[in-house]
């Protein structure tokens, strides 16, 4: 499992138009499930995402995580961030979880976002979103679930 974090002053989600997800300050979390993900991976990537310290304290430095500023999350699948292109100038796919996989561990890392009292807004699965993004800073982060296991 692949994670974007991207520190945010504002976010929001629309499909055809319509606002789904919107968020403040906090962080855009865009989420891509590979084919051997499973919950362990889910339950720690969120948990790692609520909980890393890339907000500044009163110093600059990097000392606050989202829980600690009550940040807010605006959570996105992606399945992109599994391309592969290490060969030729069209990114293949075949490391990306199938739909239905995807789908439930995706869910299963709202759920855990969610369980850390944060507020978390989603994008919709499988739709054509248009993501809205004030990265503050900017501050991009990636985190790969196969750094850890």
């Amino acid at each position: 499992m692949k994670v974007l974090l991207q520190r945010v002053t504002e976010a929001s989600v629309s499909i055809a138009g319509e606002d789904v997800g919107r968020i403040g300050r906090g962080l855009v979390v865009l989420v891509g499930v590979a084919r051997d993900d499973t919950e362990r991976e889910a339950r720690y990537l969120a948990q790692k995402a609520v909980s890393l310290r890339i907000f500044p304290d009163d110093a600059g430095k990097f000392n606050l995580s989202a829980l600690d500023v009550n940040g807010e999350l605006l959570v996105v699948s992606q399945f992109t961030l599994l391309a592969d292109t290490r060969k030729g100038r069209r990114p293949g796919f075949t490391d990306a979880a199938p739909p239905d996989q995807a789908a439930a561990l995706f869910e299963q890392f709202v759920a855990e976002a969610r369980a850390s009292g944060l507020k978390v807004a989603t994008g919709r699965f499988q739709e054509h979103m248009l993501v809205e993004i004030h990265n503050d800073g900017p501050v991009t982060i990636m985190l790969d679930s196969r750094d850890k296991f």
